[in-house]
C-alpha cells in the first residue's frame, strides 16, 4: 500500500494524487501541521478555514469509502511538519511510498523531493495550463504579456467565443470596467455562513495557538466545504456580478466588498473548481442576466491571469521570491501590522485586510504595494506580508503578483512599467480621500498627500533605469518641465517624509 498526501489547498475529489491511488489499499494522509500554519504569521481566519475545510474534506473522503489518516493540530502525537508526518504515518502503515500531487510552492516541493522514502509527484491537474504548455507559449518571446496568453486560453476553453472570433468582436473590455466608486452599492456582498460545530472546535483551536497573530478571527463567516463555496458563487452570479465589471477597481471607505466575488480563497484551496466557475459565468451572459464587460473581466482574471501567473512562478523557480531589481531595502512599516496611520486609504484598505482576511486587487495593486514600491520597502518583506494576510494567499499566486506586478522586483517580467501612482488616481477611484488627514490635491507643504511626495521621488531616483520606458516618457516629461526650486522642494519633503516613517513616526 501506499500514502496519498492531500494538502490543504488540494480539496479537491478530482485531485491528481486521488485519481490515481487505490481506494481498497492506499490511505490518504491529512494534516494540520504546525510548519505550514507558521513559517509566515498566517491571518488566523486563513488557518481556521484551512483547517475546517481540510476536517470536512477528510470527512467527505471517509464518506466515500478512503481510509483517511487525519492529524489534527494539537495531537499528541503530531510531528509538527507535512514530512514528519509522512514519515510516521509510513512506518506505522508499512507504506511502500508517497504519492502526491505537485504543492504550489518550492518550499514544500523540495522538501518533499528530499525525503528518505520513495515518492512520486504528479501533476496538478485542476489548472488548465501545464508547465510544459506554458514554457511552450513562453518559449522565444521578448515579453510574456498576459494579454496574449488569455487570448489563447480563450481559445483553448472556448469560453466566450464565437467561432473563432470573441464574443462581442472583441477579446478585452477592460476599458469599460474602471468606473470611480458608485454612490451606493445594490448588492447585499458575499454569502456568510454560521460556524457548525466543526468550525467552532477549530476557531477555539485557533484563538488558543495563534491569537497573537495579525488579524481578526470573529466574527467568522467563510464557506468551508464545496457545497458551501457553490452557493456562495450562485448567490454572487445572480447579485453580484452583473456590476462586478463596472466597478472592479473601485474602493469605498464604508464596503469593503462591493460587487467582488470573494472566491480566491475557495478557487485556491479547491473548493471551486476554475473551469466550472467560469462556464457558470459564461452561462449567465449566454442567458442575458449579466453584460459582456462583467462576465469577460471575471473569466480573464480565472483563465487569464491565474493560470499566467502560476506559469510564471513555475517558470522563474525558486529564487524569484528573493528577486529585488530595485534595490529596495527599507523595512515594511508597522502601520502593515496595524499600526496607526494618518493616511485614510491605508488605514482603510489595511483595516479591511485586519478583519477579513481580504482586500480586492486595486486596494493590494495601487494602496498598499503602491505604497510600498513608492517608498522603496524590501520587496521579500512585501511578499511576507501579503502572503501572511490574505486567506486566498498561496506562494504560486502571491509571489507573482507582488514581486512582479505590484513591485517590480522581478525587472519587468510581468509588468511593462512599474505600478506606480500619485495620491489622484485613488482620489478618482474611492473616496477615501476626503476624510484624510492628508490633502490630495496639496503635491507639497505639511497637509500634501504622501502619494504626491513619494511618486516623483521614486521617479527621480530611478531615472536612469526608467526614463526611456515607452510608457513613462510622459511622466519624465512632467517632472522636468516643473520649476527646480519645486522640484528640489518635492524631493526635499519626499525624503523627510521617508526619514520620520523609518523612524518609526506616525506618517
Amino acid at each position: 500500500m501506499r500514502l496519498v498526501l492531500v494538502l490543504g489547498d488540494q480539496l479537491s475529489p478530482d485531485l491528481s494524487a486521488l485519481q490515481k491511488a487505490d481506494k481498497d489499499s492506499d490511505v490518504v494522509v491529512m494534516a494540520e501541521v504546525a510548519d505550514e500554519a507558521s513559517y509566515v504569521p498566517h491571518h488566523p481566519k486563513k488557518i481556521a478555514f484551512l483547517f475546517a475545510a481540510m476536517r470536512k474534506f477528510a470527512a467527505r473522503l471517509q464518506g466515500d469509502g478512503w481510509q483517511v489518516a487525519y492529524t489534527k493540530l494539537d495531537d499528541s502525537d503530531n510531528a509538527g511538519s507535512i514530512t514528519g508526518e509522512l514519515l510516521r504515518r509510513a512506518e506505522a502503515y508499512d507504506a511502500a511510498g508517497v504519492v502526491y500531487t505537485e504543492p504550489g510552492e518550492w518550499r514544500l516541493i523540495n522538501a518533499l523531493g528530499d525525503m528518505p522514502i520513495k515518492t512520486h509527484s504528479l501533476p496538478d491537474t485542476r489548472f488548465l495550463v501545464s508547465h510544459q504548455m506554458f514554457d511552450d507559449w513562453a518559449e522565444g518571446r521578448k515579453a510574456l504579456r498576459m494579454e496574449y496568453f488569455y487570448r489563447e486560453m480563450r481559445r483553448k476553453t472556448g469560453l466566450l467565443m464565437d467561432g473563432d472570433d470573441p464574443a462581442g468582436g472583441k477579446w478585452n473590455y477592460d476599458h469599460e470596467n474602471r468606473k470611480p466608486a458608485p454612490d451606493e452599492v445594490e448588492f447585499s456582498g458575499p454569502m456568510q455562513f454560521t460556524p457548525d460545530d466543526v468550525v467552532e472546535e477549530v476557531l477555539e483551536l485557533v484563538a488558543a495557538r495563534f491569537g497573537d497573530n495579525f488579524g481578526t478571527l470573529r466574527p467568522f463567516w467563510f464557506a468551508t466545504d464545496t457545497g458551501q463555496a457553490r452557493q456562495h458563487l450562485a448567490h454572487w452570479l445572480k447579485d453580484g456580478l452583473p456590476k462586478f465589471g463596472d466597478f472592479q477597481d473601485a474602493m469605498l471607505d464604508d464596503n469593503r466588498f462591493l460587487y467582488h466575488a470573494i472566491i480566491g480563497l475557495y478557487l485556491n484551496a479547491g473548493l471551486l473548481n476554475p473551469l466550472e466557475v467560469c462556464k457558470k459565468a459564461e452561462e449567465a451572459y449566454r442567458n442575458g442576466d449579466a453584460p459582456l464587460n462583467a462576465v469577460e473581466g471575471f473569466i480573464r482574471q480565472i483563465i487569464g491571469w491565474r493560470e499566467y501567473v502560476r506559469g510564471i512562478y513555475f517558470r522563474e523557480g525558486p529564487d524569484y521570491v528573493t528577486r529585488n531589481a530595485l534595490n529596495h531595502s527599507r523595512d515594511l512599516p508597522p502601520a502593515y501590522w496595524g499600526a496607526e496611520t494618518k493616511m485614510n486609504c491605508m488605514a482603510k484598505s489595511i483595516g479591511q485586510t485586519r478583519d477579513e482576511a481580504y482586500a480586492h486587487h486595486i486596494q493590494r495593486l495601487m494602496v498598499t504595494g503602491n505604497f510600498a514600491l513608492l517608498a522603496g520597502i524590501d520587496p521579500a518583506q512585501v511578499h511576507e506580508w501579503y502572503l501572511a494576510v490574505y486567506a486566498d494567499a498561496y506562494e504560486w499566486v502571491e509571489a507573482p503578483n507582488v514581486i512582479g506586478m505590484s513591485q517590480f522586483a522581478d525587472d519587468g517580467i510581468i509588468a511593462s512599467k512599474p505600478y506606480i501612482s500619485s495620491g489622484n488616481y485613488i482620489h478618482k477611484m474611492s473616496d477615501y480621500c476626503g476624510s484624510c488627514a492628508y490633502k490630495v490635491k496639496d503635491k507639497t507643504g505639511p497637509g500634501a498627500c504622501p502619494f504626491n511626495l513619494l511618486y516623483w521621488h521614486f521617479l527621480d531616483r530611478h531615472r536612469d533605469r526608467f526614463a526611456g520606458n515607452p510608457r513613462m516618457g510622459n511622466m519624465y516629461r512632467v517632472w522636468d518641465r516643473m520649476d527646480a526650486d519645486r522640484r528640489e522642494t518635492v524631493l526635499t519633503e519626499a525624503a523627510a517624509f521617508l526619514a520620520r516613517m523609518e523612524a518609526g513616526e506616525t506618517v
